[in-house]
């Protein structure tokens, strides 16, 4: 995952991994050349109950959507991501009682379930499925995983797969960066846990009297891609950024609170000096979960990072609220569009300008661009992260050389604006880059193997 692979990006000097994020906020959304994408607009409302532990969850989720493509819709695919972290015979995620469509069997290594809808939904109509709902988190310290007394629930609910011109997307799990690709979403979710336990989670939290010893949190989120939570004994710490976004630290076991503290500055500084850039945050809130057991940098969700205690790999989770969260992309065909502008906003965001950084370029192969698949980096993973991160962002400051820092920063503003809450593809973005110069950027486009 963008997140996933501790990337040592060319520059850098530090670990960067990957966060993206969903924002809520005024701003145009673009049409994608692409064409339409269905099902639009899905509502998610989620109940679910822990265990004494918070590793074991039950409940139900029902969500509801439109058909904006004028095809009729005969069915709808829920991704159930974390099954790539079971096996089919025993699933971390189980859905069973399916209402508003008949279920197949699970496909894609049971991380696709495709729901036939009683009857073809045509353009602007609406409908709903509802099940059950069973959430086993497995041992480990990962974005979906079980570190001691610390629980991490990254993509464990079921969402939306996305249908476009180029059909259902249905891509495989990575584990060495995302497969994710999902539209703005709304969430209302209510998780009934123990109250010894605090759980971070996406969107505006309010917590509840339970029964005995319980608390019913609920959380809720606007024009969001995802949502995720954590459950566990974490130790908290609160700040406002100077723009007002309220900011959340909270700490496993073993992190002091001097790191602590450093993570909250570092997160009030960067969430604000992204904003400055791209477009005001709209969350009210933003969850940081540090845990250094983590075998990877950092992991993104909205409003709600995972990471280790790193000031450039916090600083980059944190830059993808807007790269992949407020402007969306195909994560697993298109890996680049929020990496390595990501990495080009932590640059900015520390005060690195790439001075020389693509005068290190040297490519593996013929077949290597920075514009390649997760099917390819899947297969060449060792030079994932030097490509896509390292060399994607180097390739954006050459870009601003090109066309000068105003023009740069503006384009990269307009380009948020015009894609909030939208999906960005490369030929959108290198149209728009082509807007801003009079000078032909095709031997650029070629010269830095960016191509779509």
């Amino acid at each position: 995952m963008k997140s996933r692979l501790l990337a040592f990006i060319a520059g850098a000097g530090a670990a960067v991994i990957a966060a993206a994020g969903t924002a809520v906020g005024a701003g145009p959304q673009a049409v994608s050349a692409v064409g339409a994408r269905t099902p639009d607009s899905p509502a998610y409302t989620v109940s679910l109950t822990s265990d004494s532990t918070g590793a074991n969850w039950t409940g139900h989720e029902s969500v509801s959507f439109t058909n904006t493509s004028a095809d009729p819709l005969n069915e709808v695919y829920l991704r159930l991501w974390d099954n790539a972290h079971g096996t089919c015979s025993a699933m971390p995620i189980k859905v069973t009682n399916v209402t508003g469509g008949t279920a197949a069997a699970p496909t894609v290594n049971c991380t696709a379930l495709k729901i036939t809808l009683p009857q073809p939904l045509a353009q602007g109509e609406r409908a709903s499925v509802d099940f059950d709902l069973g959430i086993t988190v497995p041992v480990g310290a990962d974005r979906f995983g079980r570190d001691g007394k610390y629980n991490f629930l990254g993509n464990a609910l079921p969402v939306l797969a996305v249908k476009d011109a180029s059909g259902w997307h249905l891509d495989p799990y990575t584990n060495n960066g995302e497969s994710f690709y999902s539209l703005a979403s709304d969430f209302t979710v209510t998780l009934d846990h123990p109250s010894t336990l605090s759980v971070p989670a996406t969107g505006t939290s309010v917590d509840t009297p339970g029964s005995a010893g319980r608390t019913v949190t609920t959380a809720t989120a606007s024009k969001v891609r995802d949502f995720a939570w954590a459950a566990g004994p974490f130790t908290k710490i609160s700040g406002t950024s100077a723009a007002g976004v309220k900011v959340n630290v909270y700490s496993a076991g073993g992190i002091s609170s001097s790191s602590a503290q450093a993570m909250l500055n570092t997160s009030t500084s960067a969430v604000d000096a992204h904003a400055q850039r791209f477009g005001a945050y709209p969350y009210q809130e933003l969850d940081a979960v540090l845990d250094n057991n983590f075998w990877f940098g950092g992991m993104e969700y909205p409003g709600f990072v995972l990471d280790l205690v790193s000031t450039t790999a916090l600083t980059h989770e944190i830059g993808h609220q807007w790269f992949y969260g407020i402007v969306g992309d195909d994560e697993y065909n298109n890996p680049w569009l929020d990496e390595a502008f990501t990495d080009y906003a932590t640059d900015l965001a520390l005060g690195k300008t790439g001075s020389g950084c693509w005068n290190n370029v040297s490519w593996a192969s013929p077949d290597e661009k920075i514009t390649n698949s997760m099917a390819y980096w899947d297969a060449h993973s060792s030079r994932y992260s030097t490509v896509v991160y390292g060399y994607g962002k180097c390739s954006l400051h050459d870009l601003r050389r090109v066309v000068g820092d105003t023009a740069m920063t503006k384009l990269l503003r307009d380009y948020a604006q015009g894609h909030w809450y939208g999906v960005s593809t490369t030929a959108e973005f290198k149209a728009a880059a082509q807007a801003t110069t009079s000078t032909d950027l095709t031997t650029f486009w070629q010269q830095h193997r960016i191509e779509g």
